[in-house]
């Protein structure tokens, strides 16, 4: 049963902008080029985009299904379609929610970054050592990072307050052609550097002798949790289409435009780490402590750091409004509140959650699980277990529990367009994802 008078998207070009904002964030930026380099470059780069065609894409189109057809939150649109399978979509809206606690913080240094860069106080610094100890020194400092987690959660609630159409819509239709526009300056002007081509060529040149079955099943996992996938983002979204929105066309978008933004980002970090000679180093170090290391040698380097860090901000700003979405869509629906109340409550529990994250990595040590920081518990907890998880059980949910005829229905539109490759989408969610996902959780766990 679907609920009436619910915002929709107002068009086409909405839908793919908002879907592909959700989907782009800051693993695309710094965790897809080092990933990809150092597994074979463009074979690794070959098997991702396999990835995406074989595991990500019916996933995706099954979360579009069940959104747009009950137009519900997460846990309403499991509970309309099965009652029994509930529990799915609290998985759905618990996930974002752990996920918020340390993206948030994450998203903060992005912000504190390129403030450093807008006021000049990089170029103040001489060495990567210097940096090395900057970001070790604010990631320690007992109010500052929760003082920027605080910032950017209310940043992003201030987008998610004006409602669907006038905040969510009008942002995605601003920030991601921004994105893509910092991304295509940054990457010509890092192409253009001395010795910038040799970067270029790490991330592109294939090397199939570092592709192992190891090699296959990062490429799995990156797709899979790229795409935002097992979040309730895409229900949630989803839910937010028109009756005719072409769903296939709309995932095939999606999805290039995310593989687009991963592949500009190794063309923005690589030739500039190569051009100074420095070795590539993966997560918050090549970010936080290579990159500004490397922009500071540079001509014009306020310039081209704070426009870097720009583009984190805004990467990591599509990511978290989608996050806060589908804790707020949950409230209002499920707790019957306006939906200026619900996205207060979820604010507050983000903030309180982040500023606990954030003190687990310096004055609140004390606060671990298993020898884990609060921070890193939760990165572990829903990137290995929830969302292969929730990945799992919708391609079990779509390709077995509901009739078979539920998502061809959805994806021709009632037959209204054709959709050729149905009898291998069927195979591919039924047989080919889910033993793909199993895989990818056990390789997580270090169980392969």
């Amino acid at each position: 049963m679907k609920t009436t008078h619910r915002a929709t998207f107002g068009g086409r070009l909405s839908a793919v902008l908002v879907t592909a904002g959700s989907a782009v964030g800051l693993g695309n930026i710094w965790r897809f080029p080092y990933v990809a380099g150092e597994n074979g470059g463009g074979a690794f780069l070959l098997i991702y985009i396999l990835s995406v065609l074989l595991l990500g894409l019916p996933i995706m189109l099954s979360e579009f299904a069940i959104g747009r057809h009950t137009h519900r939150n997460a846990v309403g649109a499991y509970r309309t379609l099965s009652s029994r399978w509930s529990p799915l979509g609290y998985n759905s809206i618990l996930a974002p929610l752990l996920i918020m606690g340390f993206y948030l913080v994450v998203s903060g240094w992005t912000m504190e970054y390129m403030i450093h860069s807008l006021t000049g106080e990089f170029t103040r610094i001489d060495t990567p050592a210097h940096y090395e100890a900057l970001f070790a020194a604010f990631t320690l400092n007992p109010w500052k990072p929760v003082l920027y987690t605080v910032l950017f959660t209310l940043l992003t609630h201030s987008v998610i307050a004006l409602g669907v159409r006038k905040g969510i819509e009008r942002s995605a239709r601003i920030l991601m052609p921004l994105l893509l526009l910092i991304l295509a300056v940054l990457a010509v002007h890092s192409m253009l550097l001395p010795g910038g081509m040799q970067g270029v060529r790490f991330l592109f040149a294939p090397d199939f002798s570092k592709v192992t079955p190891a090699t296959v099943l990062t490429a799995l996992g990156q797709a899979f949790f790229s795409l935002s996938i097992g979040l309730g983002c895409l229900v949630t979204y989803a839910s937010y289409f028109k009756d005719d929105t072409d769903m296939t066309r709309t995932a095939l978008q999606v999805a290039t435009i995310d593989t687009l933004v991963a592949i500009l980002a190794g063309l923005v970090i690589f030739p500039a780490v190569f051009s100074v000679g420095i070795a590539p180093t993966a997560g918050p170090s090549l970010v936080f402590v290579t990159l500004p290391a490397i922009f500071n040698t540079l001509p014009l380097s306020m310039v081209w750091s704070t426009i870097f860090f720009l583009l984190l901000v805004i990467a990591a700003l599509t990511s978290t409004i989608s996050l806060h979405e589908v804790l707020t869509v949950y409230v209002e629906e499920e707790w019957h509140v306006s939906r200026r109340t619900a996205a207060w409550i979820v604010t507050a529990v983000c903030i309180a959650l982040g500023a606990a994250a954030s003190l687990s990595l310096g004055a609140w040590q004390w606060l671990q699980l298993g020898g884990r920081s609060l921070f890193d518990l939760l990165d572990f907890v829903t990137a290995n277990i929830m969302l292969p998880a929730g990945g799992f059980f919708v391609c079990i949910f779509t390709g077995w529990v509901l009739d078979r005829r539920f998502m061809p229905t959805e994806l021709t539109n009632g037959g209204t367009l054709r959709l050729r490759l149905w009898p291998l989408l069927s195979v591919l969610l039924r047989w080919v994802c889910p033993v793909s996902i199993l895989l990818i959780f056990l390789d997580n766990l270090g169980w392969l």
